[in-house]
């Protein structure tokens, strides 16, 4: 059968959900999601995995306003400590363990984002981009400019346990 045909509801499954994973309220999990251990979906943000897949490591957060969605033949897959900006675009690609993208970014198809790399804020990864791990990338279109030290990384795991004591924070007043 073709994943193409939206009247297949064979395709709409419901999301598996850690049940320390973090939901705001407004924000939409719909289809074939996975939300593994304490990783948290912020408000207003849609995750729509109606044609493919979608990943979301542990301890990752995707920001408010983001839109995660995919291709036919390319889902989403978010590794671990990764932190997503507010107002991203991730669309049919890959984003390594402990990876910052930044705010308004525009992450297209088979975009393939090396761990620990920085993405900055605004910029636009063309299809099927390969960016080495450690890397920082900048503008539109994004561009490589410089390869980070670990220390980077390490930086970027403490923005992710950082929301994850957010994400807490919020789950015990909505309560």
């Amino acid at each position: 059968m073709d994943k193409t045909d939206l009247r297949n509801d064979m395709y709409i499954k419901t999301p598996n959900v850690h049940s320390t994973a973090f939901i705001a309220d407004g924000a939409k999990v719909i289809g074939d999601v996975i939300l593994n251990k304490n990783s948290s979906i912020w408000y207003n943000t849609v995750v729509r995995a109606d044609i493919n897949s979608i990943v979301i490591g542990e301890r990752s957060n995707i920001q408010d306003n983001s839109v995660i969605h995919l291709e036919n033949d390319q889902g989403v897959i978010v590794g671990n400590d990764v932190t997503v900006g507010h107002n991203v675009i991730l669309h049919g690609c890959k984003v390594g363990d402990g990876v910052l993208v930044g705010m308004g970014a525009v992450i297209m198809n088979g975009v393939d984002i090396g761990k620990g790399s920085v993405i900055a804020a605004g910029a636009v990864i063309k299809q099927n981009m390969v960016i080495p791990k450690h890397s920082l990338v900048v503008g539109v279109p994004g561009k490589i400019v410089k390869e980070h030290s670990i220390e980077v990384y390490d930086q970027n795991v403490k923005w992710a346990e950082k929301y994850v004591k957010l994400a807490n924070i919020h789950r015990q007043h909505n309560q």
